[in-house]
């Protein structure tokens, strides 16, 4: 791998739909040496009761959203949703929540510009994915505002999970604190599901799909077979993969119903608490800081690089674009 040297790195907000997170908060940066070379998007922190100011007096510069984005790094909470590719200027390096693979149209876009993309979704400390807390307030977040569209509290409901990784034990925490009848069905369990679940009043996909597939576990057809008013909460939301009638949805208008079926598919349900979330990214991230910025690669943030100057280097990547006749 290449390596980078990094004058500046600039933390932008992301224009998402009620995107809240941020990457960084003032209380973790005590321990970053280089406060100078970080530059930070006015009203950074406004969502979270921050001001410019808590940033300043650190020493982190305040910036506008040009000047961010002409940094070397770019942190981008939801940065597979970037709409600023045409303002960047070619090679630079990229950090955030990416999901590469199945998001064509960034990773065009990172391809084009020659960028170096470090996916957020690929840190791994000894086995462990380092922000796993988001991945369990996913599961927490996702039940916990579809059900205010079924009609019915969680005790008089069947539920069945798909998948048993954090989502799914966020799920599961809320699902059982509030009383739900609650079955797990694991990777091994798939046929089982495919079976039992015309029996259940709600589904709650949160299993990580394998891109390289082309079956699905929900079929269109399979939705007539469904309880009246049964819903599915997709936590994955992976669209055109394993339910073949998720379409992303925004926690604004978070549902809509295909055949009778209620679809709750969105895609950033952590944002409702950003708060929460905040404190998880900036204690994990904060510590990588001046290695980033000083060209120090570790092996976790090696990993974690999916696409360098433009190459992809994750063979899911490639492997997805040429199962669907793309560009590699």
């Amino acid at each position: 791998m290449g390596e980078w040297i990094l004058k500046t790195m600039g933390f932008v907000i992301s224009r998402k739909n009620n995107e809240k997170r941020r990457a960084i908060l003032p209380e973790d940066l005590a321990q970053v040496k280089n406060l100078g070379q970080l530059y930070v998007e006015q009203g950074y922190g406004e969502v979270l009761g921050l001001s410019d100011e808590d940033y300043r007096v650190l020493g982190v510069n305040i910036a506008t959203r040009e000047e961010v984005l002409a940094c070397d790094a770019i942190v981008d909470v939801k940065l597979g949703y970037a709409d600023y590719f045409d303002q960047l200027e070619d090679g630079k390096l990229l950090i955030g929540w990416a999901h590469a693979v199945q998001d064509i149209q960034f990773t065009d876009g990172a391809m084009a510009g020659k960028h170096t993309v470090i996916a957020w979704e690929e840190l791994f400390d000894g086995g462990r994915y380092i922000f796993y807390r988001n991945r369990e307030v996913a599961g927490e977040a996702a039940v916990l505002q579809a059900y205010q569209h079924c009609g019915k509290m969680p005790y008089e409901t069947r539920v069945a999970i798909l998948g048993n990784g954090h989502t799914a034990k966020g799920a599961m925490r809320i699902l059982h604190g509030l009383g739900a009848d609650v079955d797990v069905y694991g990777r091994r369990l798939e046929s089982l599901f495919k079976e039992k679940m015309f029996e259940y009043d709600v589904l709650v996909n949160t299993v990580m799909w394998d891109t390289t597939r082309t079956d699905r576990i929900i079929y269109r057809e399979d939705l007539k077979r469904m309880k009246q008013g049964a819903m599915i909460i997709d936590v994955s939301c992976d669209p055109e993969l394993e339910i073949e009638t998720t379409v992303p949805t925004t926690i604004d208008n978070p549902v809509y119903t295909v055949d009778g079926v209620i679809h709750y598919a969105v895609d950033n349900t952590p944002a409702m608490f950003p708060q929460t979330i905040t404190k998880v990214l900036s204690k994990g991230f904060a510590p990588m800081l001046d290695d980033l910025l000083e060209g120090k690669q570790s092996k976790m943030v090696q990993d974690a690089v999916v696409i360098e100057e433009g190459i992809i280097k994750d063979h899911r990547i490639t492997d997805f674009r040429l199962a669907r006749g793309l560009t590699v």
